[in-house]
């Protein structure tokens, strides 16, 4: 007979099937220090006895002692190197951990923190370990390690302490222009991208602003960052502050010189023929229309646009034929399309036919200007319109006589304008606030205008409500104080352009909270 064959089946299964099971027993063995009952080990002795005679925490750091620089608020990472971390943090746990000795002898299983009082000068970390220990046995045990923070300033800071004025770098921001707006704007940038963290100091000047910094790295770094959002030119230079014959080491002081292209947005241009004609025959007359590390023309005529780069500007620069210290409010009285609306450059345009006079022609002559503009999918019969008047405008301009035949258009229209209805909302809060630089005034010269300063501060802010596209790269922070009412909302009506509440961040109260040093303006 052939034996019988019997598939192994499962315990599972086994019990389903009725089968009977012999239930399985883990033996036990007697500890043999104490004698109780315990679960076989290779030392045959339970915890509390394994844990009585050896201790795996033996030769490991318990107590060290960390230098912080309470103005920097760094942390000494021997010989020389500085992390920035705050308190509780992962960047903290991770650099006490790596300060204690001999912890590579064990295996470390987990890490954190035992709350202290920030004012105790003393930090816990709570270690849990494991090691191998007698005949193969693996023991667990946790411990607290206690960090001795001591406060001592670094070279940077204490150098600053002794003399504020004690720079190595100095940046200089510079642009001919009258007026700050590009200044408020760059400074938006600056605190979005934190490109100021390491300036000992900042300075408001006539026609800029100066940045000092206390290592030559930190400057060079400060004008890249400029360089790559604004089209700018720079030089450098260099003055000796002291020199040792014996170790022969120097000490400079070095000065960046960074000028920032005088061309602006809604600025109206006159190219240069050589420009013009390397653009295709651009222009002649031509609206800015964003300046970043580029410069965006438009053609308001044709709608046809360019951009030029800092290389390209720089070879042929030129100047703005008018600025939008000049612009001139029109009322529109009639509005004809002349071409669909279409997308250029990021931006929406439609060319029309208008026909618009001067606001401050009302009730004293009849002049009607019959115009074409590129805002024709924005202005309606009866909106007020913000545009440069050429018919009585006086221009000098050396490129603008080198056109012969060129008919100069009465007027060129460069936005709408709801003047007439922020007359409506005047005193009243914005829903929305900015931050500022701490800046220092240089009013040695006597040239700082505050109501000047205030009215071109308040047209950036408008600018930055009509305008999404500068909104993308600042940050606006939600003002506590502002308590919309729905009778402001219906008076003020639809059309007056807002910054919409999403687009905020919350008011995380940095002026309070974090260092005092920056401010929050409406």
């Amino acid at each position: 007979m052939e034996p019988e064959t019997r598939a192994f089946q499962p315990p599972a299964m086994a019990e389903e099937s009725g089968m009977f099971m012999v239930p399985q027993t883990v033996g036990s063995v007697l500890c043999c220090k104490c004698g109780i009952p315990m679960i076989p080990n290779a030392a045959n002795m339970c915890v509390k006895c394994l844990r009585s005679e050896i201790d795996i925490t033996e030769g490991l750091q318990k107590h060290a002692i960390i230098v912080h620089c309470p103005e920097c608020e760094t942390y000494l990472q021997p010989p020389k190197t500085r992390i920035k971390a705050q308190l509780e943090s992962k960047e903290l746990l991770t650099f006490c951990v790596k300060r204690l000795k001999n912890l590579n002898q064990v295996r470390l299983i987990h890490a954190e923190f035992i709350w202290t009082e920030p004012h105790s000068k003393r930090i816990k970390v709570k270690l849990r370990i494991q090691k191998e220990v007698l005949n193969g046995a693996i023991l667990e045990q946790a411990y607290i390690v206690e960090f001795v923070q001591q406060e001592h300033m670094c070279e940077s800071c204490s150098r600053v302490q002794a003399n504020p004025d004690q720079w190595v770098a100095c940046v200089q921001l510079r642009q001919h222009v009258p007026h700050r707006r590009t200044f408020f704007y760059l400074e938006q940038l600056i605190l979005r991208h934190d490109a100021a963290a390491h300036a000992i100091k900042i300075k408001q000047m006539d026609q800029g602003i100066d940045f000092f910094f206390a290592k030559r790295s930190h400057g060079l770094k400060f004008v890249d960052f400029i360089g790559k959002v604004t089209p700018t030119r720079s030089r450098d230079d260099k003055q000796l502050v002291s020199h040792d014959t014996k170790s022969n080491n120097y000490n400079y002081k070095f000065t960046f010189s960074v000028e920032i292209c005088p061309i602006c947005r809604e600025d109206l241009v006159c190219l240069p023929s050589k420009v013009s004609v390397s653009l295709g025959n651009l222009g002649p007359l031509v609206i800015c229309t964003k300046v970043s590390n580029s410069i965006a023309l438009l053609d308001p005529f044709t709608l046809r646009h360019c951009f030029l780069d800092a290389g390209q500007y720089w070879r042929s620069s030129f100047k703005a034929l008018l600025s939008s210290k000049q612009l001139v409010e029109y009322i529109v009285l009639d509005v004809e399309i002349v071409s669909s609306e279409v997308n250029v450059g990021g931006s929406k345009y439609a060319l029309a036919d208008a026909q618009v006079a001067r606001v401050s022609d009302f009730g004293k002559n009849d002049t009607i200007f019959n115009i074409r503009t590129h805002l024709g999918h924005l202005l309606n019969p009866g909106d007020h319109a913000l545009g440069y008047d050429l018919y009585a405008a006086n221009s000098n301009d050396m490129e603008l006589e080198k056109y012969r035949g060129f008919v100069l258009p009465e007027a060129i229209l460069i936005k709408k304008s709801y003047e007439e209805k922020r007359q409506r909302k005047r005193g009243k809060p914005r829903s929305w606030k900015l931050k500022s630089l701490n800046m220092e005034v240089d009013d040695s010269k006597g040239r700082v205008d505050p109501g000047k300063m205030n009215s071109e501060y308040e047209v950036f802010l408008r600018d930055l409500e009509e305008n999404p596209e500068m909104r993308f790269n600042i940050s606006l922070y939600r003002n506590k104080e502002y308590q919309p009412s729905e009778m402001a909302s219906i008076t003020d009506g639809d059309d007056l352009p807002t910054v919409p509440l999403e687009e905020l961040v919350a008011d995380l109260d940095l002026s309070e909270e974090e260092d005092g040093d920056d401010s929050m303006k409406e």
